[in-house]
């Protein structure tokens, strides 16, 4: 059989399983579905790459509704929204909350909380049940489903109805889950850290038959590929980008001598908080003005709290969370430096924020971190990951060399135009939904 005659069979095939002809996804105005479990805005990446992502492909030209949960995404004009509510279990200021009876209204709500009283974490798996009763039965709107790395098993239940799907890994879930049990030597939090990650092999089987991924760095698809047994070449790598007309320059703010900004989306053993904050309590003996702010949420009775305490830095660490993406970039512009202290990174967005606004960075060379900021030396310095003294040292470098902050600075924000945009990102996007439409398998 030719290649044109199978071709034409599987269009046959189509049609007959979807009431669906093929159409031309070489030139038409593409009709996504974005789907993300959460969207929040101000922690973690999912609600800033949702965001970002669907307001390019708009601006391309493409039709684009996103389905997420609790908490929403912010969302631009022009990207239609459909809420998935649940029992949002884990909303603040009261995460692991009891809901009341009359909330429990489905065999989802029921599973979602026995998982949680059973130390699960079940988000992925229920957001994916009531994102597929929503879609069921509306595949004539939409031409493909995009899954931000939910990884539910009802994507498999949408593909066998004829949905085709892409998803985005942004880093596989077991790195977090073995720096965590790492990072902790109580029996019983193993146990329960082993619990919590559960979810992460239901995601591992999904991607396993899921026919086209997304991921940000070359890194992370290395990684994707060793820890979830999936073929390189099914993997597409996409960096994510900046918004350069909020993170940019701003010599009218004056920086703020002995200060240190570092961005950790969750208080976890991942981001590097703790040898971060031992650095600081080095560099101090040194540098006395030394400061840090950090963007995030410091948790109670975590390793990070206890090193504050520890340390005596209880006066010069703060946390602040809850900011727009102008306040933050303003913060960026009083800063003399910015670290990213991480074990691991799939790719980094406080990295390229920080570049893009020309502060000068440290970082580590854990995951993708020396793929995203470059050369050490020429766009940032480098320091191996979980080692204080050096990352003491860099910081200490930065702080006393005006020069080497405005090379590095400057060389940064050239990388990051450069290299990291979203409109990139969503051009990118695009040849892949493109490819997973005519049925080509990336190269």
């Amino acid at each position: 059989m030719t290649t044109s005659s199978l071709a034409s069979r599987q269009d046959r095939d189509r049609l007959a399983r979807t009431g669906r002809a093929p159409r031309d996804a070489s030139r038409e105005r593409l009709r996504i579905a974005l789907l993300s479990y959460r969207g929040n805005p101000r922690s973690g990446g999912q609600g800033v790459y949702v965001r970002h992502l669907s307001r390019e492909l708009v601006g391309l030209g493409h039709d684009v509704t996103v389905l997420a949960g609790q908490p929403y995404p912010l969302i631009d004009d022009g990207v239609g929204f459909i809420p998935v509510p649940s029992l949002d279990l884990y909303r603040e200021p009261n995460p692991f909350r009891r809901p009341r009876l009359r909330e429990i209204e489905s065999a989802t709500d029921l599973f979602e909380l026995t998982t949680m009283w059973t130390g699960g974490f079940p988000e992925p798996r229920t957001f994916g049940r009531r994102a597929r009763f929503i879609l069921e039965g509306r595949l004539q709107s939409f031409d493909l489903l995009h899954d931000n790395q939910g990884l539910a098993p009802s994507l498999l239940d949408l593909m066998s109805h004829g949905w085709p799907v892409l998803t985005s890994i942004h880093h596989p879930i077991t790195v977090d889950r073995a720096l965590e049990l790492q990072a902790t030597r109580n029996p019983m939090r193993r146990v329960s850290l082993r619990r919590w990650y559960g979810f992460s092999r239901m995601q591992a089987r999904v991607a396993r038959r899921i026919p086209k991924i997304v991921t940000v760095s070359n890194s992370s698809r290395t990684d994707i590929a060793a820890s979830l047994h999936i073929s390189q070449e099914r993997i597409a790598v996409i960096p994510v980008g900046v918004d350069e007309g909020i993170f940019y320059p701003r010599p009218a703010i004056a920086r703020v001598q002995g200060r240190i900004m570092a961005t950790a989306s969750a208080d976890i053993a991942l981001k590097g908080l703790v040898p971060l904050l031992e650095a600081l309590a080095k560099l101090r003996s040194k540098r006395p003005d030394a400061h840090l702010v950090v963007i995030g949420k410091l948790r109670d009775k975590s390793p990070s709290t206890e090193a504050i305490g520890r340390l005596g830095l209880e006066r010069v660490v703060s946390f602040v969370t809850g900011e727009t993406d102008e306040h933050v970039a303003r913060r960026y512009a009083q800063a003399s430096c910015a670290v990213v202290p991480s074990l691991y990174e799939g790719f980094s967005l406080p990295a390229i924020e920080a570049m893009a606004c020309a502060v000068p960075l440290v970082a580590t060379t854990g995951g993708a971190l020396p793929e995203v900021v470059g050369d050490d030396e020429k766009s940032a310095l480098l320091v191996a990951p979980g080692d204080p003294g050096a990352l003491a040292n860099a910081m200490g470098r930065l702080l006393d060399d005006a020069p080497l902050r405005a090379k590095l600075g400057d060389a940064g924000r050239r990388r990051v135009l450069a290299r990291f945009t979203w409109q990139q990102c969503a051009r990118s996007t695009v040849d892949q939904y493109r490819e997973l439409l005519e049925g080509v398998r990336p190269c």
